[in-house]
């Protein structure tokens, strides 16, 4: 095997999808203490404590315990390569988290034990199913009184509609659970409860399902229950094969609680096993590309301002698809069709960073921008000249107009709106015939005007004036004529804007008023999502 593939074969790469408040910020600590990445994790909501979650960089992501961007963490584990893409869980942030799995092979779904199936989950999943990812499941805060291990799993079958196999099972009853029983290995792993409070690695002592110790330390109740357990699902269960985790088609199930570190070692050593090294990517003509090609590609799936504070820089991150990484190389960027020097690459745990002189197919690298890229931009080796398929767009749903509340700020306010809106944290129009003193914003989610209003404030040093706008829906306008749509006719209730590319796009009330104003246009197509060419 050439020794690109050996690097290959041991990358990781994949996202965290969950409900806010499933506790994936907290899962993805544990799986960094377990990594030997951090030796001490801190609770996302301790009150008292001065520690945050080490993927929350952000300060308004530590005052509300949430998180609003995509984080981008790396670690090593027993000879692996740990790329873990850590997404929004608010829906208002569901573009981002979208515009991330793009640069996933599989995804962990983390699922509350009292709640179930919650809706954000649901989108998020079916997202990660169209794209066949393998979809590894993870219950979690079993500390905690939840909902029984067989109903939470019928509902994931149901409501899903994939097949589920658990491969470990809780050994315990209603939230009082002592540890796990592995199928696949027929050993049961206790658990030794201490004082840290999940900050630290759990102690366990792990042995054969027949090892007598076992049924002495858990007590023949609990022995007797996880027998008539293994038994069910054994009976009436599914099947495994590996062939169906690798195809979306089955979920391989995990029973535990990221707060306190149960089963989440067991959970990490296996998904590290059964999940998919990195894949062969889409190209925008529709040939695909094997990571092990020996010539360079890449593609920018996410870019952040700001992410050090003291130094104002902005980072791209993207996803290395196939051949070798070095540092300062030059490559072609399919967007300008010029040359491209790679300068300063860096990997990422949270605000600490490293340079990095090689990486691989599956490797997350974080470039220095000095504003040549976008997302969904393609890098490629000279030889090469691809461009990977193109992100998908979300037409904004919430509009508002802004405006500096200092016209004597109006150059940072500025810098911020374009800055924010290359990171895609908001879409950015404007009006013809009206100067740069104000924009129009378009939002997935109110929360994301929340987050503007903040980072405008707090990282460029500009205040704004918001008014929040009418609108609810937005369509690209394309005519044969461009003048036709100058002479745009019953635009009474609605507003014709350009975005970043000079495109123009109407902006009305809702679905019956486009309609109306459709009617009244009939050279005009509205179209969904952006194109340079009509396609309805």
């Amino acid at each position: 095997m050439s020794e690109l593939k050996e690097k290959i074969e041991k990358r990781r790469t994949f996202a965290i999808i969950s409900h806010p408040d499933a506790g994936k910020t907290t899962l993805t600590e544990k799986l960094l203490l377990y990594g030997g990445a951090i030796h001490l994790a801190g609770s996302v909501k301790a009150r008292k404590a001065n520690k945050h979650a080490v993927s929350d960089w952000m300060e308004i992501e530590k005052q509300r315990g949430i998180s609003v961007t995509s984080s981008v963490l790396q670690f090593d584990y027993q000879g692996f390569r740990v790329n873990i893409l850590d997404t929004p869980g608010h829906q208002d942030f569901s573009e981002d988290t979208y515009r991330t799995l793009m640069a996933a092979d599989s995804a962990v779904m983390l699922i509350d034990a009292a709640k179930g199936v919650e809706p954000q989950t649901k989108k998020l999943f079916w997202v990660c199913h169209r794209r066949h990812l393998p979809i590894f499941t993870f219950i979690n805060k079993l500390d905690r009184f939840g909902r029984e291990p067989l109903d939470l799993m019928e509902e994931v079958e149901k409501i899903l509609q994939i097949k589920v196999y658990p491969i470990t099972w809780p050994v315990g009853l209603d939230g009082k659970y002592k540890g796990v029983y592995n199928r696949l290995t027929r050993e049961v792993s206790l658990f030794k409860t201490d004082a840290s409070h999940g900050s630290k690695q759990l102690e366990e002592f792990s042995a054969d399902i027949d090892d007598p110790r076992i049924k002495e330390m858990i007590g023949e109740e609990l022995f007797e229950a996880l027998l008539g357990d293994i038994e069910l699902l054994d009976m009436a269960g599914e099947e495994f094969h590996i062939e169906d985790v690798l195809k979306g088609e089955l979920t391989p199930m995990f029973f535990g609680s990221a707060m306190t570190n149960f089963g989440v070692q067991e959970f990490l050593e296996k998904f590290l096993e059964m999940s998919p090294a990195p894949q062969p990517r889409t190209l925008l003509n529709g040939d695909v590309l094997e990571p092990d090609n020996p010539l360079f590609s890449a593609f920018v799936f996410k870019i952040q301002a700001n992410m050090n504070p003291a130094h104002r820089d902005r980072i791209a991150f993207m996803r290395i698809c196939s051949g070798e990484f070095d540092k300062g190389m030059t490559v072609y960027h399919a967007q300008s069709g010029k040359p491209v020097k790679l300068a300063q690459p860096q990997q990422f745990l949270a605000q600490e960073r490293t340079i990095v002189e090689k990486a691989y197919p599956g490797d997350i690298i974080g470039l220095f921008d000095p504003g040549i890229f976008g997302i969904g931009d393609s890098l490629s080796d000279e030889k090469l000249k691809l461009r990977f398929e193109d992100f998908p767009v979300f037409p904004a749903e919430i509009f508002a107009r802004v405006q500096p509340k200092d016209s004597l700020k109006r150059k940072q306010f500025e810098k911020g709106i374009l800055q924010l809106s290359q990171e895609g944290a908001v879409q950015v129009f404007t009006q013809k015939h009206v100067g740069l003193e104000s924009f129009i914003v378009g939002v997935v989610g109110q929360l994301q005007l929340e987050v503007l209003e903040y980072r405008l404030k707090n990282e460029y040093n500009a205040q704004l004036v918001m008014t929040q706008l009418p609108f609810t829906v937005a369509r690209w306008v394309y005519a044969e004529k461009p003048e036709d749509i100058e002479k745009l006719r019953g635009l009474d209730n609605g507003m014709l804007v350009y975005d970043k590319k000079d495109r123009p796009v109407i902006l009305v009330n809702n679905e019956w008023a486009l309609n109306w104003i459709l009617q009244r246009n009939p050279g005009l197509e509205f179209l969904i999502v952006p194109s340079d060419k009509a396609t309805v």
